[in-house]
């Protein structure tokens, strides 16, 4: 079920309305048929004192289903307000990746009530996910799934399906092993329901089965989703036995993290995991601060390169004019070029190998557009500065700076473009050099640039 901004907000005032003269039958009724992920939403725009209410009011299986939905400081009060049999009961809801997900993002004394209540084998299975290093693809994998030994038929298969089937996280797709669960093959539900009951699995199952490694980073298994458009996929560890399954939804998870925290990089933020809203005005500052006090050093080569050719600018005081956009040029071809690769590399389109093709490339855009922008600003220049706000413009001063905005253009495009492949390679996160760094570098040399065509051309 889909609702408009308009719903959302009708519902919400008549959940506020229920629950202020405590009509809890009512409030009950209102958002029982709306989606988990969707009640997840009107809960956090309800007062944070009648969450615990509006939960208790669900039942079992959809208060399970709007927990995963809920933001880490929403549940971990949840949580503390839990007596043990409800702690209980919606961790025996939850599928394992979900709890899993859930217990990285609670603080060491929740964890420990999360594990003292979980069932011995929910508890054994967690702490093994836990074990994977953090940006693993094991430690996103849910163990459970349904696997088929090769020499089941069909009717096997169905039966195991019915017994077990309600508490998998999906159906959909059951991968096929032999007795030492190293994996074979796979075979779709479709295909069990089609096929003869004697069919064995080894007859209908396909063996050309792509699976991720449980060391694999996540982010490049979850590309293998978007790449081979997979709902599931299987992990297995280093002998090929399966030992998990990565789920579409968690793969998408991934995707919007690695892009969120890739963007927070790109604007020299420290990346945050939480919502904007939900982020602390202190933590704000922390995540900006140090790359602010970073790049607000860095900037100081700008100043002293000015500061070397005060004795030009006083010679020719129209040159400080045209300082901020040969610089803001320069910037702005860096980052085009930089955001241009960084997103290749994220879609491993670049490599290392592929440096010299992009250079190549970038060159030539370079010539062309710094040509069409010293051609257009030239004429700017004589016509509108001139003529219009009669700045005293001669035809030399307009040559150093259209010159200066070709070479600028040209050195942007070469470090915005190798910057974020050298540091992919060095082992450095290519976001690392997007904007801000390229934009300093940029500035320092476009000023070199401009300062050595003055002195060459106005003789100063």
């Amino acid at each position: 079920m889909t609702y408009q901004k308009e719903s959302f907000e009708n519902l919400i005032e008549r959940m506020e309305t229920y629950l202020s003269e405590k009509r809890y039958v009512e409030a009950r009724e209102t958002i029982i048929d709306v989606e988990p992920v969707d009640i997840a939403f009107i809960m956090e725009s309800l007062p944070e004192d009648t969450i615990p209410i509006v939960f208790r009011l669900l039942p079992k299986e959809l208060a399970a289903e709007v927990f995963v939905e809920l933001e880490a400081d929403s549940q971990e009060d949840l949580i503390k307000g839990f007596s043990k049999s409800e702690l209980k009961e919606v961790l025996d809801e939850l599928y394992l990746d979900d709890a899993v997900d859930i217990i990285e993002e609670m603080p060491a004394n929740v964890v420990r009530r999360i594990l003292a209540t979980a069932d011995p084998e929910t508890r054994t299975n967690i702490n093994n996910i836990l074990q994977y290093p953090e940006d693993s693809t094991g430690s996103i994998m849910t163990t459970e799934y349904i696997d088929l030994k090769i020499t089941m038929t069909v009717e096997d298969a169905l039966k195991k399906i019915r017994r077990v089937g309600q508490d998998m996280e999906t159906i959909n797709v059951m991968y096929v092993v032999d007795a030492d669960r190293h994996l074979l093959g796979y075979v779709s539900i479709r295909t069990l329901l089609l096929a003869d009951e004697n069919d064995t699995m080894e007859e209908l199952m396909d063996s050309a089965v792509i699976s991720a490694s449980t060391l694999d980073d996540q982010e490049e298994t979850a590309r293998k989703f978007e790449k081979y458009d997979f709902l599931t996929m299987p992990v297995v560890d280093k002998e090929n036995r399966l030992v998990g399954i990565v789920t579409i939804d968690d793969a998408l998870d991934v995707l919007v993290e690695e892009t969120t925290e890739d963007i927070e990089k790109m604007a020299a933020i420290t990346p945050s995991y939480k919502p904007y809203l939900n982020t602390g005005i202190l933590e704000t500052v922390k995540s900006r601060i140090p790359w602010l006090l970073l790049l607000m050093v860095s900037a100081t080569f700008t100043g002293q390169i000015i500061s070397s050719f005060e004795d030009a600018l006083a010679a020719q005081t129209i040159l400080t004019a045209y300082i901020p956009m040969l610089m803001d040029t320069g910037g702005n071809c860096g980052s085009q070029a930089s955001v241009t690769v960084i997103r290749g590399i994220s879609l491993n389109e670049i490599t290392m190998k592929d440096l010299a093709k992009v250079i190549w490339k970038e060159m030539r855009v370079a010539v062309i557009v710094g040509a069409i922008l010293a051609v257009c600003n030239f004429a700017k220049l004589m016509l509108v500065d001139k003529m219009l706000f009669h700045n005293p413009i001669t035809i030399s001063v307009a040559a150093v700076i259209c010159l200066t905005l070709v070479f600028t253009v040209f050195a942007a495009k070469l470090v915005g473009c190798t910057l974020p492949i050298l540091a992919k390679a060095l082992g450095f996160d290519p976001a690392v050099m997007a904007s801000p760094f390229i934009t300093t570098i940029v500035d320092a040399i476009s000023l070199l640039i401009y300062f050595q065509f003055a002195q060459l051309l106005l003789h100063l």
